[in-house]
């Protein structure tokens, strides 16, 4: 079981080195060495740390979005809580808050400014006055229809083999269900 792990382990690092590699197209990342499980194993090397992998692939990618966006009025963050409220809307800051893995602190400013810009309602409960709800307006719905292609758009970036895009995609959120 362990071998597998290990195994499973090796090849993500190195997947993910390969996507750090398209990504910033500065020759081979960190010197693109395959992780040895030999006694020359660093564990503290930077180029074994899958959290810093994704730490770069996440913040590189998050920038290619920028140029998308922009024209839009949104940010990364703004793109993907309308991403969650298109999904789902009228839900509480703390609901929102959970499905985007973002806490209140970083989640309030945000929706402050989304607000701001007509996109979004919040209002104060009723029954408890310390909980609030997210409700798209109807330019927040709008923009719904200018955002349809961004995906494609991103795809065409050829950052990843749509062939093991599925299979990244179901190892991080296997991941994202253990945090």
């Amino acid at each position: 079981m362990y071998t597998i792990f290990i195994c499973n382990i090796t090849a993500l690092i190195d997947f993910v080195k390969k996507i750090v590699y398209n990504l910033i197209g500065k020759g081979e990342f960190m010197a693109a060495k395959k992780p040895s499980l030999e006694n020359t194993f660093n564990p503290l090397a930077l180029e074994n740390q899958i959290c810093f992998a994704l730490y770069v692939c996440s913040k590189e990618i998050i920038r290619r979005y920028a140029p998308v966006l922009e024209p839009l009025g949104l940010t990364y963050t703004s793109y993907i809580t309308l991403l969650g409220l298109w999904e789902q809307d009228n839900v509480t800051v703390k609901e929102l808050g959970k499905k985007l893995y973002l806490d209140s602190g970083t989640l309030t400013p945000l929706l402050k400014k989304m607000e701001a810009q007509g996109l979004i309602e919040r209002t104060r409960s009723q029954q408890d006055e310390r909980t609030v709800y997210i409700t798209l307006t109807k330019q927040g719905h709008a923009l719904k229809e200018n955002c349809k292609d961004i995906p494609r758009q991103m795809t065409c970036q050829n950052l990843l083999d749509m062939n093991k895009a599925g299979e990244l995609l179901k190892n991080l959120h296997a991941i994202m269900s253990r945090l």
